[in-house]
């Protein structure tokens, strides 16, 4: 299982800077870089075929240290199985395990100027702190794993979005219009009432300019009517009437009477007061 964990599916060997793609699968650089290479369509995870972005390839450094180990711990029991667990310096059993050197080393190994200020545990104590190591690695990477989205809940959720948005601009546009209609409404009203207070302002107007009209006629008339009486009671046109009618209203006389102080004033006619 740990071995199937550290193996590229692509070229089967150990991971070689593993990256992890957005579906959680994990490829060498080299290799998912190379089915991408020359493609035309859109990259996709040659695992599970979804579509992937090329530039979100994250560096997985989790699963890069459990290749480390794996292929430690892969060396490790090859030596053991070609040797029968036995020291190939000084035939002995391979009960220790040296941390500097990351190799198991037998007792005598242990009292060797090699090995003698190294840290050494028992080959039995550094194998479960190896395993419990990749155990933590591995449980790490599964809950990295488990936290990337899934892409078809992504593509649902973009397509539950997207119809979101379309419906509430639709919603929007809806609304404008209906402002639009009620404000070009409002507006004709609004025209209509102007060109109502503009008429009647303009019958108004044309009443009082007719009575206008008639009052400058009234006096223009009168005015005419004034003059003529004016004419007619000229003061020297008065004189010459009252002179004429004078002359006309004469006694012909056949001769002179000589005339008497003590007789009464002749009448004054035209002349009088």
């Amino acid at each position: 299982i740990l071995h199937e964990e550290a193996t590229c599916p692509v070229c089967l060997e150990y991971f070689t800077e593993p990256v992890i793609l957005e579906c959680g699968h994990n490829f060498c650089q080299a290799c998912i870089s190379q089915c991408w290479e020359g493609s035309d369509t859109a990259a996709s995870c040659p695992q599970c075929r979804e579509t992937v972005q090329q530039r979100n390839l994250r560096p997985n450094r989790q699963l890069a240290n459990v290749v480390e180990i794996t292929k430690r711990l892969s060396l490790q029991a090859a030596k053991g199985a070609g040797g029968d667990g036995l020291c190939g310096e000084h035939q002995e059993t391979l009960k220790l395990f040296c941390e500097e050197d990351q190799t198991p080393i037998c007792v005598v190994c242990d009292r060797s100027r090699a090995h003698r200020t190294h840290t050494v545990v028992p080959i039995e104590e550094a194998a479960q702190e190896y395993k419990e190591r990749i155990q933590a690695h591995l449980k790490t990477l599964r809950e990295e794993r488990e936290k990337l989205p899934c892409p078809i809940f992504i593509q649902k959720q973009t397509q539950t979005e997207r119809q979101k948005i379309v419906s509430e601009f639709q919603q929007l546009r809806e609304f404008l219009e209906e402002q639009e209609q009620l404000l070009l409404a409002q507006l004709e009203k609004l025209d209509k009432e102007i060109v109502r207070i503009q008429n009647e302002n303009d019958s108004q107007l044309s009443e009082q300019i007719s009575h206008l009209s008639e009052l400058i006629s009234e006096l223009e008339g009168k005015s005419s009517v004034i003059n003529e009486k004016l004419m007619k009671w000229d003061p020297l046109q008065r004189l010459w009437s009252c002179s004429d009618i004078s002359a006309q209203s004469q006694v012909p006389r056949t001769e002179a009477a000589p005339w008497d102080p003590g007789l009464s004033q002749p009448e004054r006619g035209c002349w009088g007061v």
